[in-house]
């Protein structure tokens, strides 16, 4: 098992505001985050939500307002692009179309003025790392959007930085190339060890990669976790509702034993539900259920929630069900389909809702 105890990154109270009096604006508003050596982070958010601000602040091309970045314990938050041991991998790759595949991938040993035979050697290594050995001699201009997208990520990684910044380098692609650069992207930081740094508005993408994730919205981090707790077991709505697909229900707490709660829902069943270290749940609350974390069965007695299937859709590997419950609310089900044919319900059918044990979450409003 890998260590990730050394931190490659500490962000201290950091703020980023923009403008002055009536048209300030705060990009970033005291941000803590430390984020280790020879991890996949990943910074995710909706579009305005501070990431890209943030690791710009990390790449020396802004500086903070207030607050503190350190690399392995030395503040850099004064220090300009080229005094840090960072490189970053650009959104449109910032390639030069009318160099080869190599010369593109040495330049930046070039203008460091590394000896030519230390460039050539670090070059090959490059090229091997990312699979683009056949292509060397290639212009740039000539070779395909994932091609593209490996010589960026080789150019950015052939200077050995300690940490590696990438602003959303995938979004130019099309979903299945997306999906196999996805691998090389986890690929290649396992193999180096380098500490990379990755923002993405993308849920799927950021789940799929990332050993810890930081959620943010409106220059303010909400959750960091590893995906499984990130999806699992969101701390605040927020959070619950932009990852991934989700069942909010409204209940009021009825009892308290340890780390679960017994609420009463607003349509009348009772459930055990876990709730986050920080809160003490009390009166009305909101209740989350994945979709994939409940069943449908014939109408029976003693279930949780019953409803009327409003619509099935089919998509293959599964169905998802729309119920509406006796409060008017609508429940999504995610439910697997097999080969045995249809789940066998149809729209306007009764139906009982079975919740999985441990399924139940009260959330932070």
């Amino acid at each position: 098992m890998r260590k990730q105890q050394e931190l490659a990154i500490e962000v201290r109270g950091v703020s980023r505001v923009y403008g002055d009096g009536a048209g300030q604006v705060t990009a970033l508003s005291g941000i803590f985050l430390n984020i280790r050596q020879n991890e996949f982070f990943t910074l995710l958010g909706p579009s305005g939500c501070g990431k890209t601000t943030l690791l710009r602040l990390i790449a020396g091309f802004d500086f903070p307002t207030d607050g503190e970045i350190l690399l392995y314990g030395e503040d850099i938050a004064p220090l300009p692009p080229f005094k840090r041991p960072v490189n970053t991998v650009f959104q449109n790759y910032a390639l030069f179309p009318h160099m080869t595949v190599a010369q593109n991938i040495g330049f930046g040993l070039e203008m460091l003025g590394r000896p030519k035979a230390e460039i050539a050697a670090r070059v090959d290594e490059m090229l091997a790392l990312v699979h683009m050995e056949p292509m060397r001699n290639r212009r740039v201009m000539l070779i395909s959007g994932g091609q593209q997208q490996r010589v960026a990520l080789a150019r950015a990684l052939a200077p050995k930085p300690k940490v590696l910044l990438l602003d959303e380098p995938l979004s130019a692609l099309d979903y299945k190339l997306r999906k196999e650069m996805q691998i090389e992207l986890k690929r290649v930081q396992a193999e180096t060890g380098i500490t990379f740094i990755f923002v993405t508005h993308d849920q799927e993408e950021a789940l799929a990669m990332s050993d810890r994730i930081a959620v943010m919205s409106q220059g303010k981090v909400r959750q960091v976790g590893a995906p499984w707790e990130i999806y699992d077991r969101p701390a605040e709505r927020f959070v619950a509702d932009f990852i991934g697909e989700t069942n909010f229900l409204s209940a009021d707490v009825v009892s308290i034993n340890g780390p679960h709660a017994r609420v009463k829902l607003s349509t009348g069943g009772m459930l055990d539900a876990t709730y986050p270290e920080d809160l003490s749940p009390q009166g009305g609350v909101t209740v989350v259920i994945r979709p994939e974390h409940a069943q449908i069965s014939a109408p029976c007695d003693g279930t949780i929630l019953t409803g009327q299937i409003e619509d099935l859709t089919y998509l293959g590997t599964d169905t998802h069900i729309r119920v509406r419950l006796p409060d008017t609310s609508l429940f999504t089900i995610r439910q697997q389909n097999s080969r045995i044919g249809p789940i066998g319900f149809s729209a306007g059918d009764a139906v009982s809702l079975n919740i999985s044990e441990g399924a139940a979450q009260i959330l932070k409003d």
